[in-house]
């Protein structure tokens, strides 16, 4: 993996030195702009509205613009200039436990990784307190000329960084939420804790895929191949409900049903669309070897059967020899004895 910060962590007179990484990466199919009449790459250029001319990248600065239309220009060398405490260093404010974090507040995740053999020691001394002590470390850190609060927690055997939105970025949500006087009966509360159990039963938070990345392939896929584009029909959510209780019944029937289709590993339309060619050739193969062994049981039917013929048909000579030979030998013994 790629480094993206150096620095050290540092609490009290304690410092660790330690390097950055990505603990994410966002999947997906790259799209471009192009044109729709012949598929030409649309290009976007950078052109100043005073004098009409493209600009070059090198000289590209940012701009505050007031509610008079007046405009601060900003260059790079002023903002590097900026005094930030925690550039280098990652500045351990407090130690909390981690229910007093809300998890609307965190965005990024990084892995942090020792910086050297020397760092070992102190590493594992602050991992194994935050370990012992259930507790998670607020903390401030500057990325990519941005200040921002930070979270520093125990993942397995590494400690991870997650960026945090400064408490007055999080709205209020105001009277977003129902009135308070909505109330549910413990029959309804029932139902939907039973529904809950139902639907929670073998489940496989990896077997989980993008289910429109998937399609979105079969669809590029398609007109790469110059196929009729695949349709899928997708359910509706329901725009009201009647009857709670009626509701909650048919979910759990319902869920009941798929559990049982379902087979184990396989719980998602990407998982079953990847293996479907597979099935086919296995299904095909199921069949050659059932045909083969059709076929080879027939002609062994039949070689045994005209054994059996072959069998019945010298015995059955054998026999009719047999009592030619004694109906002779009784006819000479009765001239015999009438002469």
């Amino acid at each position: 993996m790629r480094t993206m910060w150096k620095g050290s962590i540092g609490f009290g007179l304690v410092s660790v030195p330690v390097r950055l990484y990505a603990a994410t990466q966002e999947h997906g199919i790259r799209l471009h702009q192009v044109h729709d009449e012949d598929g030409g790459r649309i290009h976007l250029k950078r052109v100043c509205d005073v004098c009409g001319k493209e600009v070059d990248y090198e000289h590209v600065a940012k701009g505050f613009e007031d509610d008079e239309g007046h405009t601060a220009v900003v260059t790079k060398n002023d903002l590097a200039g900026l005094p930030l405490p925690s550039k280098k260093l990652i500045d351990v404010l407090a130690f909390v436990d981690a229910d007093r974090i809300d998890p609307l507040q965190l965005s990024g995740a990084y892995y942090l990784a020792p910086e050297s053999a020397a760092a070992n020691k102190p590493y594992v001394l602050l991992r194994e307190t935050l370990k012992q002590t259930e507790r998670v470390a607020v903390t401030k850190i500057a990325l990519r000329t941005r200040e921002s609060l930070a979270l520093l927690r125990v993942h397995e055997d590494l400690l991870t960084l997650h960026t945090m939105y400064w408490p007055d970025e999080i709205r209020v949500a105001g009277d977003l939420a129902p009135p308070s006087s909505v109330s549910v009966r413990p029959q309804e509360l029932k139902m939907a804790t039973s529904l809950m159990d139902t639907l929670s039963e073998d489940f496989d938070l990896d077997s989980l895929e993008d289910e429109y990345e998937v399609a979105l392939g079969e669809l590029i896929s398609a007109h790469l191949d110059h196929r009729p584009a695949p349709r899928k029909e997708t359910t509706p959510a329901p725009d009201n409900v009647i009857d709670l209780m009626a509701a909650l019944q048919a979910s759990i029937d319902s869920a009941g049903k798929k559990e049982e289709r379902k087979e184990p590993g396989k719980t998602t339309a990407g998982v079953a669309s990847r293996s479907r060619a597979k099935k086919t050739v296995e299904s095909n193969k199921g069949a050659t070897k059932k045909t083969t062994a059709k076929k080879t049981a027939a002609k062994s039917t039949a070689s045994k059967s005209a054994a059996s013929k072959s069998t019945a048909s010298k015995s059955a000579s054998s026999t009719s020899a047999s009592s030619k030979t004694t109906k002779k030998a009784t006819a000479k013994k009765t001239g015999r004895r009438a002469s």
